[in-house]
């Protein structure tokens, strides 16, 4: 077991929570449609890697990190619909989605790092 809090890949998608909720004030129709669904995913990415770190095995670390991966891909396509629907300005888009995909590519390293130590 590992403290989440030390991770920078934890502390790069938890700061990618904070902008996603900065951003997505989106008309209040939205409130509990595309609004919600972003930050779900959004808070999805540091809370599997935070659970991830609590459990007993690298293996299950390594499917908690999936969890989180996959959940930044379901956020990078609702940052993309929120754009093309105009809820969202180009400029946040392409700011945001550069943090989503660096904190995937930080995933994705830590998961080969994490399956080799089996």
């Amino acid at each position: 077991m590992q403290n989440f809090r030390d991770l920078k890949v934890w502390s790069k998608a938890h700061s990618l929570v904070l902008a996603v909720y900065a951003a997505t004030e989106l008309p209040a129709t939205e409130r509990y449609g595309l609004t919600s669904q972003m930050r779900r995913a959004a808070a999805s990415i540091p809370s599997n890697i935070a659970e991830g770190c609590g459990r007993s095995s690298n293996a299950e670390l390594a499917r908690f990190l999936y969890i989180a991966l996959d959940s930044g891909s379901e956020l990078e396509y609702f940052l993309l619909l929120a754009r093309d629907l105009r809820f969202l300005a180009t400029e946040a888009h392409d700011n945001i989605v550069s943090e989503v995909q660096e904190v995937k590519r930080m995933l994705a390293g830590l998961i080969d790092r994490v399956k080799t130590d089996n």
